[in-house]
């Protein structure tokens, strides 16, 4: 016989922990699938300095099993395990895992997050988190009068350049082609801009740099149109590529937009299912923060709990 719980809370971070601290603590005795990268981006996060009530800082795996911690602490369970199969069509849900064990729960939270995208080089995967990001907002305070570079054209790229103007000495941004594919508006602001270089028609070969407390020293990159390379010094490299949402397990069987990302009612985490919520980047676009997942995983836990209330057989 399948294991039946009151909610099943798919993927973790932020949004999913805090879920099931709310949810354990309501007496709701949560199950957590943890999935292919438990505690989620913050894992790969070496130090996280805006987390409120953390003066000194805190890295993210530490922040990720502090919040583990709390959730089992007040009756939460959690399975390293990743959901391969969903079945939305009726209550009791059912929620199949990669053990082809299945289970099934009166209300399901989904906070399967969304990942950057990268460049897919080898040494960028090797320096991620000694000086390669994702999130300007996340890690630009740390490169404060330094040479920094963004890969990128769109208007995220460019919002992320002028964020770090804030921070940086300088701040290259190297797109692959002639003019960028952002707003005109966000194009000449940036072009403008005192501190920021532009490296047109080129693409990066190499981030330079070992893992480690010196981390990225530099990029190489090719100009696409003469053949010609260059080494350019820096000691921060962002890639602002994009986000794809983690929701491939999810399609056909809830409303998602263009993107894929987890349509949720306004001012609410429920989505168009009765009974199924969202929370955290995978319905987030925006903010894509540590606390904003954080707050959309306690508002998840309440409707879920409140919808649990209205609903009982």
């Amino acid at each position: 016989m399948s294991e039946h719980r009151n909610v099943i809370i798919i993927g973790t971070g932020p949004s999913g922990l805090t879920a099931a601290i709310y949810a354990a603590r309501a007496g709701l005795e949560p199950l957590i699938f943890e999935g292919a990268q438990p505690g989620g981006q913050l894992t790969t996060t070496t130090e996280i300095e805006n987390f409120p009530g953390f003066p000194e800082g805190v890295t993210g795996p530490e922040l990720m099993d502090k919040m583990r911690e709390q959730a089992l602490r007040f009756g939460a369970k959690s399975l390293f395990r990743t959901v391969t199969d969903a079945d939305l069509n009726a209550r009791p849900f059912r929620i199949r895992d990669d053990e082809g064990v299945d289970y099934l729960c009166d209300a399901l939270i989904i906070s399967t997050g969304a990942s950057a995208k990268y460049l897919g080089i080898e040494s960028e995967s090797k320096l991620k988190g000694y000086g390669v990001s994702a999130c300007a907002t996340c890690d630009g305070f740390f490169y404060r009068d330094k040479d920094i570079v963004v890969v990128g054209g769109g208007d995220t790229a460019l919002e992320e350049a002028l964020y770090l103007t804030h921070f940086g000495k300088t701040v290259t941004i190297i797109h692959r082609r002639d003019e960028f594919r952002a707003s005109t508006f966000m194009s000449e602001k940036a072009k403008k801009h005192p501190k920021i270089i532009i490296k047109w028609d080129s693409v990066v070969e190499e981030v330079l740099g070992t893992p480690g407390p010196e981390g990225v020293t530099g990029v190489r990159i090719k100009n696409l149109k003469t053949g010609k390379t260059e080494v350019l010094s820096c000691s921060g490299f962002f890639v602002a590529i994009g986000h794809h949402p983690n929701t491939e397990l999810f399609n056909g069987l809830i409303d998602l937009d263009e993107q894929g990302y987890i349509r949720t009612e306004e001012r609410s985490s429920r989505t168009n299912v009765a009974g199924v919520f969202a929370c955290g980047d995978v319905q987030d676009p925006i903010y894509r923060q540590a606390i904003t997942a954080a707050g959309s995983g306690c508002r998840a836990a309440i409707d879920a709990e409140r919808w649990l209330a209205e609903n009982e057989s």
